[in-house]
């Protein structure tokens, strides 16, 4: 009687079937669990200090400060609009970097590749060295007091124009290099079966390019949440505006600026676990 002939799996599959799986959601943030427990068990001694019988002047100090900020006057929809707004700009000037820096990107790789387009790319190369030469500040005050000085705009269109503008500079530059770093061969195996350049780079490059750069989009994209911080200069009433604006009336800048600063680290956070998960399935996609 013959035994049955073996099954061969590949490297791939024996690769994927040995990976280690990922550790429960609570086991990998046990320590966050843990610092969100005392803080809340914190906040609860604070609020309720009268009824504990804890008639300390720390507990009791706080808990007036809390409600002079955030209860009074319902100032915590300050917060709430201002998040919004926050939110607002930085999907509009998220965008707007995505457009311009793509299309950067291809006009210098055009160029590495020896199809300069003399007045389109020495304009992109001035506008790198500008944008990425100067703050972002300065370029916020003058798109605002300069260039739409005698416009009626708004404020936070005028500041997605800025962050986007500014964003696209370091966007050209990460999406340029994920495409450099794909093999030479990618575009002679597409351009020998028939492509264009303009195919062959849509349907083969650019896909690989955007694979390799993911991380690095996503740290740019958490980077321009936090720069929009500064949209105040030109008085939007972003999130970080609206924490001072509780501040200037209470004079209290511990809670309302504690709290601006908790709201970017959970969205931050957020932002950083949505990279994770798309980064493990692009690694299991890969070992198929």
């Amino acid at each position: 009687m013959t035994e049955p002939a073996e099954k061969h799996e590949s490297i791939e599959e024996v690769v994927f079937a040995y990976e280690p799986s990922p550790e429960p959601f609570w086991k990998r943030h046990i320590y966050d669990f843990i610092i969100a427990a005392v803080f809340l068990v914190f906040a609860l001694i604070t609020a309720f200090s009268p009824q504990l019988g804890l008639d300390m002047p720390f507990f009791t100090k706080l808990r007036t400060n809390f409600i002079n900020d955030f209860i009074v006057e319902n100032r915590f929809m300050w917060l709430v609009s201002g998040l919004g707004t926050t939110l607002i700009i930085t999907v509009m000037a998220t965008t707007l970097g995505l457009t311009l820096g793509l299309t950067l990107a291809i006009i210098k790789v055009l160029d590495y590749n020896g199809k300069r387009i003399f007045f389109v790319t020495r304009l992109a190369e001035y506008y790198l060295t500008v944008i990425r030469g100067t703050p972002v500040v300065v370029q916020l005050m003058i798109i605002y007091y300069v260039i739409f000085g005698s416009i009626s705009v708004s404020k936070i269109l005028v500041a997605a124009l800025a962050f986007g503008i500014n964003s696209g500079a370091y966007v050209a530059e990460i999406i340029r290099a994920g495409i450099l770093a794909v093999d030479r061969g990618q575009m002679e195996a597409g351009r020998s079966l028939g492509l264009t350049y303009g195919v062959t780079m849509q349907k083969i490059i650019l896909p690989q390019a955007f694979k390799n750069v993911l991380p690095a989009l996503f740290n740019e994209l958490i980077t321009l949440l936090k720069e929009t911080a500064v949209a105040g200069y030109i008085a939007v009433a972003d999130l970080a505006r609206a924490g001072d604006m509780i501040r200037s009336r209470t004079f209290d800048p511990l809670l309302p600026l504690f709290a601006v600063a908790a709201v970017y680290l959970v969205m931050v956070m957020g932002l950083t676990q949505v990279m994770s998960k798309i980064e493990r399935r692009l690694r299991r996609s890969d070992n198929r």
